[in-house]
């Protein structure tokens, strides 16, 4: 009789080579997925809302946790009686940002390792993120993974957030893999029950800053790692039926 925790490990072993045998592409998000950033966001809340004299919302994370920038600035506006434009909001906020993502190493354990290993096995890599372009390729570079993605995809592009499904739909077109042969890497629980309802496999990635609870995220992922090297290894160990 195996123990729980050697149940468990290779169960994960088991969802994971069913999962990939049939999977051409990686859609991966950004902020809390492949870096660790969300610390950032969070900072610039409490500056931006802190030089105007409010104190963040307890439900803020939740309320905005998907919305497009556009639309996050839409709510500021609306939320907190701000006299600034949506323009004005959203370039205070950029410039905010673009310090810290031009230069701060943010990268998760093990990514890089994870993408250069997809690459080696001729799985197209996108990017589907709700920040700016110019952010999202600003941190790739920072952190040495810009060169891995085939294409970059922002709700810039497809003018809504996460809770719907446009951005992946786009990614998955302009690396020209159908859906069910996609697998997105999410840590948002919003985006995750998106993904699956266009018949997409997904994975959950864990990130301190999500604001729901690890087990109702791997209730509807297809898996959960809380690190890449666990996919690493696992890859490894199966690669000649991978």
């Amino acid at each position: 009789m195996i123990n729980g925790d050697k149940y468990m490990d290779t169960l994960k072993e088991k969802k994971f080579i069913d999962l990939f045998k049939n999977i051409s592409g990686a859609i991966f998000d950004l902020d809390g997925t492949l870096i660790n950033s969300m610390c950032i966001w969070d900072d610039i809340d409490r500056e931006y809302l802190g030089k105007r004299g409010v104190s963040i919302p307890k439900n803020l994370k939740y309320d905005i946790e998907n919305l497009s920038f556009t639309e996050t600035a839409k709510y500021f506006q609306d939320k907190f009686n701000l006299s600034d434009s949506i323009d004005v909001i959203q370039k205070e906020w950029y410039d905010m940002a673009f310090y810290k993502y031009s230069n701060t190493m943010m990268l998760k354990p093990y990514a890089l390792e994870f993408l250069k290993l997809l690459k080696s096995k001729d799985i197209k890599i996108a990017l589907a993120t709700s920040n700016y372009r110019t952010l999202a390729e600003t941190a790739l570079k920072k952190n040495n993974i810009y060169e891995l993605f085939d294409v970059i995809t922002t709700t810039e592009d497809v003018k809504r957030g996460k809770n719907f499904p446009d951005i992946y739909i786009m990614a998955s077109k302009k690396i020209k893999v159908i859906p069910r042969k996609c697998v997105v890497f999410e840590d948002s629980l919003d985006a995750i029950k998106t993904v699956k309802l266009l018949n997409m496999k997904v994975i959950a990635v864990k990130d301190a800053y999500c604001p729901h609870s690890w087990n109702t995220l791997l209730q509807y992922s297809d898996l959960g790692i809380m690190n890449f090297s666990e996919l690493i290894s696992i890859f490894y160990k199966y690669i000649n039926i991978i």
